[in-house]
């Protein structure tokens, strides 16, 4: 089958933080698209839907909120695709990692709303990511899963 969605991890997928130690980015200075994102979302389908799935515990630390969390995201798929995407392709968990939730990646559901936001069914879907939490997450939806190293072709760890 055709793939008709693509989902994104954003830390270590599509983009990287400048700041030293920090995971994700909190104001718009602390992050850059990681190297030939730009050029391969380029070579998607131009009707290939696009979403995000990203743990972002810093919001449950209090380290920004979440509608700053969601104005970084938004910013890097406009830097890395001139597109802006709907509010319903943009998925994050703003949980702690001490308190479990459905949500936070190896959970399933940020994969789900997104394939119910689409009306898409798994097999049509791919997710990408850089951990294992992102191949466990798209284990249990029913995705299939590429590896942002191989997908972007970049040297492995990188």
């Amino acid at each position: 089958m055709a793939t008709r969605l693509y989902i994104f991890d954003a830390d270590g997928t599509l983009r990287t933080t400048t700041v030293a130690g920090q995971p994700c980015p909190h104001a718009p200075e602390e992050w850059r698209l990681l190297p030939d994102v730009r050029a391969r979302l380029a070579e998607l389908p131009p009707d290939a839907r696009l979403g995000v799935a990203s743990n972002q515990d810093h919001v449950g630390y209090g380290h920004l909120d979440e509608h700053r969390a969601r104005e970084l995201l938004r910013a890097m798929v406009v830097a890395a695709t001139g597109r802006r995407l709907p509010d319903g392709a943009l998925e994050l968990c703003p949980h702690v990692r001490e308190v479990p939730c459905a949500c936070r990646k190896p959970g399933a559901a940020m994969l789900e709303r997104l394939l119910a936001f689409y009306d898409v069914p798994a097999a049509e879907a791919l997710f990408v990511g850089d951990a294992e939490c992102d191949r466990a997450a798209a284990a249990r939806a029913g995705i299939p899963f590429a590896w942002a190293h191989a997908f972007f072709g970049r040297p492995t760890g990188s």
